[in-house]
């Protein structure tokens, strides 16, 4: 069932962001040749008869693309000019190519706003739930109750971006901003290394949130709502960690490491397989708005350069830029997953020595 499962919930998240830049290509009268879910050998296609559209499934459940008139090259000789991406308003490129992404982020809204309806809604404010007696969190004098508003004097509003920056800290200190009833209060928290049995190193503060669960229409909107927001922040949190060295490269999963994740959701039941897709669905529309070759934001970075110069810049250059940074991205994703191999079999050899 975990590949079962893997391939729906690639192809759901690639299937609705390609259908984001299809549809807006569409609303332009802008030409599309195909529709595509999956990479390599097309298994088979249909192009209803006087459609201009052919959709493919393709062998590889890993991707998917929209092929666009006009959007690699500047012009097709047997597609009317005007509907060639290429001949579009800046605005209509901009929306085509924002599309994709703006579409993740509303699958990620309904999948969350179904599991609020079915299962209930986990209120977002960070309250402290549990607080262990013996560890840091206990001793620097926080209590259940609070409420933790800032840390390390960065706004917290929800445990998504609290817990993200306890599990970055790394032994520092953080400096907990608390509002108890009607008081403000500070604590300035040191985590505690701990080892698990295999060997395995974290901090911990000895604090665990206070979830409370609301049922009802309007708290499943707004638990997708902010919940939505929230998984945007911690990819931007992440990103921002990955940058100042607190998160390495080898630390990110590619799709070896999805494959492992989605099977151990699957098992916890559907409620975290709705959770998981939208967890992954905000990830794939926030790294392509990333302005990277290669990527949606990549395009509309160099669209954006367009406007700011008042010039086109030469196709070829662009998509020379691009394709280099396809490869790179192809390194990138080959030595993560180098990366995970060599952690598994560390992990694995680890065991055999106990």
């Amino acid at each position: 069932m975990t590949l079962v499962w893997f391939i729906l919930i690639l192809s759901l998240i690639v299937g609705i962001h390609e259908f984001g830049h299809f549809i807006f290509a569409k609303l332009s009268n802008t030409y599309v040749y195909e529709f595509s879910i999956g990479m390599g050998k097309k298994l088979f296609g249909h192009k209803r008869k006087g459609g201009e559209t052919e959709f493919c499934v393709r062998l590889v459940p890993l991707g998917g693309f929209v092929q666009i008139a006009g959007e690699d090259v500047v012009s097709d000789d047997s597609i009317p000019a005007d509907r060639q991406m290429c001949n579009k308003s800046f605005i209509q490129k901009f929306l085509i190519l924002v599309a994709g992404a703006s579409f993740n982020f509303l699958l990620a809204f309904v999948l969350l706003f179904i599991s609020g309806l079915i299962y209930g809604s986990i209120s977002q404010t960070p309250y402290v739930g549990n607080v262990l007696e013996g560890y840091p969190a206990y001793e620097a004098g926080l209590r259940e109750g609070d409420l933790i508003t800032g840390i390390n004097g960065d706004k917290v509003n929800s445990w998504d971006i609290a817990m993200l920056k306890m599990q970055t800290s790394y032994g520092d200190t953080l400096k907990f901003d608390v509002l108890r009833g009607e008081e403000k209060l500070t604590f300035d928290i040191t985590p505690v290394k701990i080892e698990d049995e295999d060997g395995n190193e974290a901090y911990k503060f000895g604090i665990s949130a206070s979830y409370k669960v609301e049922k009802g229409f309007g708290n499943a909107i707004v638990y997708a709502y902010k919940k939505t927001g929230t998984l945007f922040q911690t990819m931007w949190e992440t990103i921002k960690c990955l940058f100042t060295g607190k998160v390495g490269v080898d630390d990110f999963s590619g799709p070896v490491g999805i494959y492992n994740l989605v099977g151990a959701q699957a098992k916890q039941g559907f409620e975290a397989i709705l959770y998981l897709a939208a967890y992954l669905s905000v990830n794939v529309g926030f790294i392509n708005l990333l302005p990277l070759p290669a990527f949606d934001g990549g395009r509309i970075f160099f669209l954006i350069i367009e406007k700011i110069i008042g010039k086109e810049i030469p196709k070829n250059v662009e998509n020379i830029i691009h394709s280099v940074g396809f490869l790179l991205l192809i390194g990138l994703l080959i030595f993560i997953l180098l990366s995970y191999f060599k952690r598994s079999v560390s992990f694995f050899f680890g065991i055999l020595q106990l």
